[in-house]
């Protein structure tokens, strides 16, 4: 072959593998959030609770849905308590406490965690917003004993379980949303929330905590933590399970919003709160809780997560729901080789101090 067929024989391979090459692809939405556990991945879109799972090993799963465009399918949703406060969720029943302290323990090691951050040595008054059973103001109590320390909870059967453990505290049942101090001669020094702010409708959240900065002196300070696993497999898997169109529950709780927002990004805490506040500490803790099996993964978030999903159906309904989940939940948590259960579950903590 002459070197002219040569040239145009290699221009032929060039444009050849040119046009089988695939096509550059745009950035995948900054709405996108990816995911793991185990072998599956979760997908969430911001502004619906739906997740779809795949079965591909999870690192390569992310990189194809990074970079391919999603599958155009009917997705049937149940909707999130997020901007809308009239339709929001609302207890079918009051808290159970016994359910609450069946991981006592493990609740209020978050509540020591929090607490060593306080930069307050001598606080005069302390007030537990949200106190539920008393465990938090107990530690509270002992922490400093010479204080003024009280608590508050909308909760009938927790203000009941915190007057019994600690009957010579004072504690109140309120609405946190519009409670506040009887007593306003002397200032609040420390506000003390422990897993609360997550239940209150998300554009409430922050206004809600910059409206107890205000009620503080130079100094005060707001400190509250509070559950960061939208996105972990135990709660994924309840919207999931909510959004079985096929099951008696779906039309429940298709327009009941059960899924709570994902709580503000720290971005966000930071921009709202440092107008108010000379020292702003946000950090994020990530707890490994060793649970005897998935079962016991399902008696942890009846206490809490799980409430707004079963407590509108029927006992049938529940036990149907609660099955269709522990079935789920066996196929995201893997069993360690003593047949126990790692169930992660993080949190975010932030100490505010009012300038």
């Amino acid at each position: 072959m002459s070197p002219k067929g040569d040239r145009q024989s290699i221009k032929k391979l060039r444009k050849s593998d040119i046009s089988a090459s695939p096509p550059r692809l745009a950035r995948p939405s900054r709405l996108m959030r990816f995911i793991s556990s185990s072998s599956v991945l979760y997908r969430h879109r911001l502004g619906t609770s739906i997740t779809k799972a795949e079965g591909f090993p999870a690192f390569r799963q992310a990189f194809r849905t990074a970079l391919s465009p999603p599958k155009q399918q009917k997705q049937h949703l149940v909707r999130m308590s997020s901007t809308d406060t009239n339709t929001g969720y609302r207890q079918a029943k009051d808290w159970n406490a016994t359910q609450y302290l069946k991981f006592e323990q493990e609740r209020t090691r978050p509540v020591h965690d929090l607490l060593a951050q306080i930069p307050i040595s001598s606080p005069r008054r302390v007030v537990d917003l949200g106190c539920g059973p008393g465990n938090s103001t107990e530690v509270l109590a002992a922490r400093w004993p010479n204080a003024q320390v009280s608590g508050m909870d909308s909760s009938p059967d927790m203000i009941e379980k915190a007057r019994g453990r600690l009957p010579d505290t004072k504690f109140e049942l309120g609405d946190l949303n519009t409670w506040a101090p009887t007593d306003n001669k002397e200032k609040v020094d420390v506000f003390f929330s422990n897993a609360v702010f997550q239940w209150v409708p998300s554009e409430k959240r922050l206004p809600l905590i910059a409206r107890f900065i205000e009620m503080q002196a130079p100094g005060g300070v707001f400190a509250f933590q509070v559950p960061d696993n939208f996105l972990e497999p135990s709660h994924a898997m309840m919207r999931e399970t909510a959004s079985d169109a096929d099951k008696p529950w779906f039309p429940v709780l298709q327009n009941r919003q059960p899924a709570l927002a994902r709580f503000q990004s720290t971005q966000e805490i930071y921009d709202a709160l440092i107008p108010l506040c000379r020292s702003l500490n946000i950090w994020h803790t990530h707890y490994y809780h060793i649970l005897e099996s998935h079962e016991a993964v399902v008696e942890w978030v009846k206490g809490t997560g799980l409430r707004p999903f079963i407590d509108p159906l029927s006992e049938e309904d529940k036990k149907g729901f609660v099955a269709a989940y522990l079935e789920r939940l066996k196929k995201v948590y893997s069993v360690s080789v003593d047949g126990r259960v790692l169930y992660k579950f993080p949190r975010l903590f932030v100490v505010a101090v009012r300038k």
